[in-house]
C-alpha cells in the first residue's frame, strides 16, 4: 500500500517496501539497472520473464486452493468437489494438533482436533483421505512444516501401497521449518535439529522420489506475519540456501535437488511492487544458484512458486470486497509468471472456506484463463519502463537484505537468537501503527466505510464436537488392532536411527506402514532431539 508524503507541493509515494516510485520512467530507468533488458527472453537464464518459453500459451498454471477440515471423510468429499469445479492440483490443510505433532486424543488437542484443517492420526486417516483421487493425474501439496516428515512418510507409505511408482510421484510438502520459527510457531525441535530432519527429506527424495518437491520454502507465512516485501523475499532465500548448503555436505550434487525446491510466496499491496518482488526475485534466485552453487542444469536455477493471494490483505469489514481483491491477487500472479495458483475465498479472513467461497475463488481464476486472454501472450508487462525499473530495485534490495542476514551469523543462527523475528515484529508494529493512523488505506476498514454502518454478520464454519469424537474413536480403534510387535520394532528402529544421526524418512515411513500414530512418531524424535524454547522479546 502506498505511502504519500508533501515536501514542496509535489507529493512522494513509497511503496510499502519502502521504495519510492517516481512520477514517471523511460527507457533509461530501465536499462539502468538491467543493461541486458533487451537480451532477456523468457525460458532462458536468469529468466526474468519466466521459466518456460511459451508459459501459459503451453499450459495454464495449475489451480490449487487451500483445502482440508474436519475429519478425512469431509476433507475427502471437499477434495472431490473442487475436483469436480475445474481444479487441477490439491492442497490439503491439517489442523493444529498434526500440525504440532500430537494425536487427536491428547489432552493438548482439546478444542483443536478437525478447527483448521484435517486431522491425521495414523496412515488410516490418510487412506480415506485420498480415497478414489488419483495420485498421478493430480498433485497433491501438504501444508505441513513441525511433522512433515511424518505426513510425508504416510503420502510415500499410500502411493506404494497403490502400486505407484515413488520414482515417478508428483508433489509437494510445504516442510520450511525455519520459517516456522519466525511465522507461525508450529515448530516442534531445536532450530538445529530441525533442519537436520529437513535435509533427511530432500537427501530421501533426491534418491528415491526425484520428481517430488520436498519443500517449499515459504515466504507468505513471513509476510503474513509483517514481513514487508523485501524481507519476504530475503528471508525465503536465506532460508532455502540454508537447506541448500546442508544439502550439499552430504554429498548431494546441487543439480539432484534443487530444481525440486519450490516456494510459496504472498500476494497483497501495490498491485506493481508485487509483480516486480517476483520478476526481480526470479532473476536473483537464478544467479544464487548458478553463480555461488555452479548449477549447470538450467532447471535447477528455476524458481518456481505457489502465489495468488494473502489472507493478511482481507478484512472481515465487507467482505464482499474480498472477492474483488482476490481477483488482483489473481491477476498479479499470473503477470508475475507464476507455476501455481491458490486464492484465498472472501470469507477466509474469518472462518473456515464455505463450498460456495471456494468456487467462486476458483471461478476467478478460470475466468481470467479462459476469458480475459491472460495466458495469449508471454510476460505482458516485459518492456515496461515503470515495471522493469521496479524489478531491478527490488533485485537489489533483496540483495541487500540477505547480506543483512549474513551479518546477523546467518539465517539458522538469526533465527535461533531470534533476530530475523525481531525484524518482523517491528514491521508488523510500523504497518499496523500506519493503518490505524490511516496513513496506510484499507478500503471498507478505515476508508470508505459507511456512517452508521453495523458490524455485518458473518457465518462462521462451526466445531463440529461430535467428529471429533468420532476421529479420537477411530484412532483407539486403529491402536487396538495393529501388530503391536511390528509397531515396537518399527518405533524401536526410528529411536536408534535418531540417536545415531542418521536419516529418519526410511524408519519414518517402517513406523507408518505398521500404523504408528504422529503422536507416537513426534514423542520418540522430542525424546532424542528435545523441543524449541523460543526467546522473547519486550
Amino acid at each position: 500500500m502506498s505511502q504519500h508524503k508533501a515536501k514542496e507541493g509535489i507529493k512522494k509515494v513509497y511503496l510499502e517496501s519502502g521504495l519510492e516510485v517516481k512520477p514517471l520512467y523511460t527507457r533509461q530507468d530501465a536499462l539502468a539497472g538491467n543493461p541486458d533488458l533487451d537480451a532477456e527472453r523468457p525460458g532462458e537464464y536468469p529468466f526474468t520473464r519466466g521459466i518456460h518459453p511459451l508459459m501459459y500459451r503451453q499450459r495454464p498454471f495449475t489451480m490449487r486452493q487451500y483445502a482440508g477440515f474436519g475429519s478425512p471423510e469431509e476433507t475427502n468429499q471437499r477434495f472431490k468437489f473442487l475436483i469436480n469445479n475445474g481444479q487441477t492440483g490439491l492442497n490439503v490443510a491439517f489442523d493444529l494438533p498434526t500440525q504440532c505433532g500430537l494425536d487427536s486424543d491428547d489432552p493438548r488437542a482439546l478444542g483443536e482436533v478437525g478447527r483448521v484443517g484435517m486431522a491425521i492420526d495414523t496412515l488410516s486417516d490418510f487412506e480415506t483421505a485420498f480415497e478414489g483421487i488419483d495420485l498421478e493425474s493430480i498433485t497433491v501439496s501438504m501444508t505441513i512444516n513441525g511433522s512433515a516428515l511424518v505426513m510425508m512418510a504416510m503420502f510415500f507409505a499410500l502411493a506404494e501401497k497403490r502400486g505407484y511408482d515413488l520414482a515417478n510421484l508428483r508433489g509437494t510438502a510445504q516442510n520450511d521449518i525455519l520459517k516456522e520459527f519466525i511465522g507461525r510457531g508450529t515448530w516442534i525441535f531445536p532450530v538445529d535439529k530441525s533442519v537436520k530432519v529437513v535435509v533427511d527429506t530432500i537427501e530421501y527424495c533426491a534418491k528415491h522420489v526425484p520428481k517430488y518437491s520436498p519443500v517449499s520454502v515459504c515466504g507468505y507465512h513471513i509476510r503474513e506475519s509483517g514481513a514487508n516485501p523485501i524481507q519476504e523475499m530475503a528471508y525465503a532465500f536465506c532460508i532455502a540456501k540454508a537447506y541448500t548448503n546442508q544439502a550439499l555436505l552430504r554429498g548431494i550434487d546441487i543439480d539432484e535437488f534443487a530444481s525440486r525446491l519450490s516456494f510459496n510466496f504472498d500476494i497483497y499491496g501495490n498491485f506493481f511492487e508485487q509483480i516486480a518482488k517476483f520478476r526481480g526475485g526470479r532473476r536473483l534466485w537464478a544467479k544464487i544458484i548458478r553463480e555461488q552453487y555452479g548449477a549447470k542444469d538450467d532447471s535447477s536455477c528455476w524458481m518456481r512458486m505457489i502465489a495468488g493471494g494473502g489472507g493478511a490483505g482481507l478484512t472481515k469489514e465487507q467482505p464482499e470486497n474480498n472477492i474483488v481483491r482476490t481477483a488482483y491477487y489473481a491477476l498479479v500472479s499470473a503477470l508475475s509468471g507464476t507455476q501455481t495458483m491458490a486464492l484465498c475465498t472472501y470469507d477466509e479472513a474469518y472462518t473456515i472456506p464455505s463450498e460456495q467461497a471456494a468456487q467462486i475463488a476458483l471461478r476467478t481464476m478460470q475466468i481470467m484463463i479462459h476469458e480475459m486472454g491472460i495466458g495469449d501472450t508471454v510476460d505482458p508487462l516485459g518492456g515496461s519502463y515503470y515495471v522493469e525499473s521496479l524489478t531491478n530495485e527490488f533485485e537489489q534490495a533483496i540483495q541487500a537484505e540477505m547480506a543483512r542476514v549474513d551479518g546477523w551469523g546467518g539465517i539458522v543462527e538469526a533465527v535461533a537468537s531470534g533476530k530475523v523475528q525481531e525484524a518482523v515484529s517491528k514491521q508488523a508494529y510500523i504497518r499496523e501503527k500506519a493503518m490505524q493512523e490511516g496513513k496506510v488505506l484499507k478500503v471498507g476498514q478505515n476508508c470508505f466505510t459507511v456512517d452508521g454502518e453495523k458490524a455485518q454478520t458473518v457465518e462462521f464454519h462451526p466445531y463440529n464436537a461430535a467428529a471429533a469424537q468420532t476421529q479420537i474413536d477411530k484412532l483407539r480403534a486403529v491402536r487396538a488392532t495393529r501388530d503391536k510387535q511390528a509397531l515396537e520394532q518399527a518405533l524401536d528402529h526410528l529411536r536408534n536411527d535418531a540417536e545415531q544421526g542418521r536419516n529418519l524418512m526410511p524408519a519414518t515411513i517402517s513406523a507408518v506402514k505398521a500404523y504408528a500414530t504422529v503422536g507416537e512418531i513426534i514423542s520418540i524424535l522430542k525424546s532424542v532431539y528435545g523441543e524449541y524454547q523460543e526467546p522473547i522479546f519486550f
